[in-house]
C-alpha cells in the first residue's frame, strides 16, 4: 500500500532531480559561453514540464557545442539521457527534451522572435549560482 507520505517523497525526489538537471544544464551552457542563461520554474503553470532552461548562442557552431556538452555532462554527472531533440540541423533553436526539463538554445534573432520568457511570463525565475548567466 502506498501512503500519501511515500507519494509526497517520490514527488519531492522528482522535483529535486528536475531542478538539479535544470541547474546543471544552465551551468554547462554558461561554461560553454552561452549568454543570457535563465532557468524558469513552470511548476504550477503546466503539468507537462517543471523547468525551462533558456540560453543564447552566437552561432550555429556554438549552439551545437552547447547542446553536445549539456548532453555529455547530464549523462556523466546525473546519469540521465535526453528523450529527444529538435532543431539541431537548423541550429537556430535547439530544444533538448529531458522530460521534466526542456532546454531551449537560441541564436539571438530566434530568441527575440519567440520570446519564451514573455510567453511563459508567469514562470518564476530560478536563481543561478554566482558566476552564471553572463
Amino acid at each position: 500500500m502506498t501512503t500519501s507520505r511515500q507519494t509526497s517523497d517520490k514527488r519531492s525526489d522528482r522535483d529535486d532531480a528536475a531542478r538539479r538537471l535544470a541547474l546543471t544544464a544552465a551551468r554547462v551552457a554558461d561554461e560553454t559561453r552561452a549568454s543570457d542563461v535563465r532557468v524558469l520554474d513552470l511548476r504550477g503553470l503546466t503539468e507537462v514540464f517543471d523547468y525551462f532552461v533558456v540560453a543564447t548562442g552566437s552561432s550555429r557552431r556554438q549552439l551545437h557545442a552547447i547542446a553536445d556538452e549539456i548532453e555529455k555532462v547530464v549523462k556523466a554527472e546525473l546519469h540521465d539521457r535526453k528523450r529527444g531533440s529538435e532543431g539541431y540541423e537548423e541550429g537556430r533553436w535547439i530544444v533538448l527534451d529531458y522530460g521534466d526539463v526542456m532546454v531551449h538554445l537560441f541564436d539571438a534573432e530566434a530568441r527575440e522572435y519567440w520570446d519564451i520568457e514573455q510567453l511563459w511570463s508567469g514562470a518564476k525565475a530560478v536563481p543561478l549560482p554566482a558566476g552564471a548567466a553572463r
